[in-house]
């Protein structure tokens, strides 16, 4: 009779140990003048893509980084090492998402100094990962339009604790008949007025405007000035 209590209290401290963890990083990542952004979603949403043309493009003005986890191979590392940015693998096993303690662990090699960007590539899960903070400034929820338009219904919590909405593989909408108006009524009616964003990692579409929202958050962040030689 006294199991579930204890089971509840248990994971109730190793969350806990993981904020006080990410609380941590954060202020490392503050300190060292570093944006980070996590993206998580379901497998096949398109993310590594994302991910990879999202690196070789700010390789071109800034210093991204990113950090990828999966529960084995480091397939998805070696396709972003083609970015020719610095990337980690993160191998999980059995675990269905990241601890911030693997997070402190993977950043041992750098210096947070060298980077201006840090991306964490969560695994392939819409449920667990929403209860793990990483100490990252912005977490992104990707959603695809070969997924359904129902998925911020199915998975609420994980959009709850999202600050962008990203659909993507926005070139296959009419091929899998996707209804944007609907996915955007479901996302509006779990998360009001969350951003929400289009892209396309195979065409390009919706990419400029993705930059500039980073570029954008992490210049007002540091208040850099504005600088015609930048993604701006």
């Amino acid at each position: 009779m006294t199991a579930t209590p204890r089971i509840v209290e248990v994971r109730r401290n190793i969350l806990k140990r993981n904020d006080e963890i990410a609380h941590s990083l954060r202020s490392r990542f503050v300190e060292a003048g570093v944006t980070v952004v996590s993206l998580v979603s379901s497998p096949g949403s398109g993310k590594t893509t994302f991910l990879e043309r999202t690196l070789t493009a700010l390789r071109e003005q800034y210093r991204p980084a990113a950090l990828v986890g999966d529960l084995a191979t480091e397939n998805d590392a070696a396709r972003l090492r083609r970015s020719q940015a610095p990337v980690e693998q993160i191998t999980t096993g059995t675990l269905c998402h990241l601890e911030a303690a693997m997070v402190e662990q993977a950043l041992q090699k750098w210096n947070l100094a060298d980077l201006d960007f840090l991306f964490i590539e969560n695994v392939g899960n819409l449920v667990c990962p929403s209860s793990w903070d990483l100490g990252e400034e912005l977490r992104i929820v990707l959603l695809s339009v070969t997924e359904g338009e129902d998925k911020p219904l199915k998975y609420p919590t994980i959009f709850n604790t999202s600050d962008l909405a990203m659909i993507t593989k926005i070139d296959l909408a009419d091929a899998a008949e996707f209804d944007r108006a609907a996915a955007r009524a479901n996302i509006e009616t779990v998360r009001p007025c969350m951003d929400v964003m289009e892209v396309s990692a195979k065409t390009g579409a919706g990419f400029d405007r993705w930059l500039l929202y980073l570029t954008r958050r992490r210049n007002a962040r540091n208040c850099e000035p504005a600088s015609p030689d930048r993604l701006l």
